[in-house]
């Protein structure tokens, strides 16, 4: 039987790190072009596999993440040509992530030549003191000028091109001021889907440990949840719709990926650390695939048949769909969720439903999974 599956692929590579990061990557700096040629020859391997592997015969949309993607330059052409002559190759949503620091006109033209339609930088914040607190490089206005590069390439709004930014709230030094300069500023390059995360710091991070040795003071978390608030209902006011708990998007413009995997649906992950999961409608139970975060050893034996393999069963397959689409503001694909699972929704949760069928699920998101998980 023939797949349908989605694509991402994780560039594990860094000019250098974020303190709040927790993605898997090494610093590029003492890595020669071979090397860079040898994971690419992976890559490409790994997908071919895949895609004989699982039968797949579409792919409706293509992530290639990090990381930090564009650290590859020109080099990132080879992949587009690969996957260019894949026969079926058509994908309705190609996005290429980036940071705005790395992007060069050459990238950009090459993203362009090679399909990409969707550029997601990670901006942040425009505010210095913040940047440099979580060791975000470039200072505003240099970061201006990168965007501008951006937007000559992909418009954005009301294009074929569509222009994604990441800003984050709760950094040092933030407060409202902040928070209405960095999205006006972001509006002016008139972005298509905008995501707004409030920082996390995560164990084992630099900034836990900055933090913990007190050298890094962050927004006590009633005033960082508050600057997220301000920031979503800014973004509201300026015609974002938010359909996902922390994405914002044009009518139209939601990120078909994130989509995919938020409705759970096929995707196969290619790149040390990636994940993908296959689901065997027929059975409502899956497979999700996950390489070791280890870039030799993929570059070494990249299958997939070395990755490690978890078996979902159909109550975790029920759980993880139930978790996944009710980060929407649409909820889980009903139609799919019959046809999954051999009941609606309704009938499968009803009394959390009816408790919470008045109430904005996305913002009490754990208390409302709490209830599902208690009737399921």
């Amino acid at each position: 039987m023939k797949t349908a599956a989605s694509l991402y692929i994780h560039i594990p590579f860094c000019n250098s790190f974020c303190n709040y990061c927790d993605f898997y990557s090494v610093n590029i700096k003492n890595l020669n072009k071979d090397y860079f040629e040898s994971f690419i020859t992976a890559l490409i391997s790994d997908i071919k596999f895949q895609i004989e592997y699982f039968d797949i015969n579409e792919i409706p949309t293509v992530y290639i993440g990090g990381g930090t993607p564009s650290v590859l330059g020109a080099k990132i052409s080879r992949l587009f040509n690969a996957l260019k002559e894949l026969t079926f190759f058509s994908p309705e949503e190609f996005t290429v992530e980036a940071n705005p620091e790395s992007i060069t006109e050459e990238f950009l033209s090459l993203c362009r030549r090679g399909g990409v339609n969707r550029l997601s930088l990670g901006v942040q914040t425009f505010h210095e003191p913040s940047r440099l607190s979580v060791n975000r490089k470039g200072n505003a206005l240099f970061l201006e000028s990168q965007l501008s590069l951006a937007y000559q390439y992909f418009p954005g709004a009301q294009s074929s091109a569509d222009l994604s930014f990441d800003l984050m709230t709760g950094l040092p030094y933030q407060d409202e001021k902040i928070i209405i300069e960095d999205i006006n500023r972001i509006r002016a390059h008139k972005p298509s889907h905008v995501s707004l995360y409030s920082l996390t710091v995560e164990k084992n991070t630099s900034l836990a440990e900055k933090i913990k040795a007190k050298k890094i003071i962050l927004p006590d978390s009633d005033k960082s949840d508050s600057l997220w608030l301000f920031g979503r209902d800014m973004l509201i006011s300026e015609g974002y719709n938010h359909y996902e708990v922390s994405n914002f998007a044009q009518d139209g413009k939601q990120c078909l990926h994130n989509m995919r995997y938020w409705q759970m649906k096929n995707w196969i992950g290619a790149g040390p650390s990636a994940s993908g999961t296959i689901i065997n409608e027929e059975t409502a139970q899956a497979k999700r695939f996950t390489y070791a975060q280890d870039v030799d050893a993929y570059i070494k034996t990249p299958l997939i048949t070395s990755a490690q393999c978890e078996n979902i069963d159909k109550i975790a397959l029920l759980k993880d769909t139930i978790l996944m689409g009710f980060r929407c503001k649409q909820g889980p694909d009903k139609e799919l969720f019959k046809r999954r699972f051999g009941c609606s929704l309704e009938k499968c949760i009803p009394k959390t439903i009816e408790k919470w069928k008045d109430k904005d699920i996305m913002l009490f998101l754990n208390s409302f999974l709490n209830d599902a998980f208690t009737e399921i």
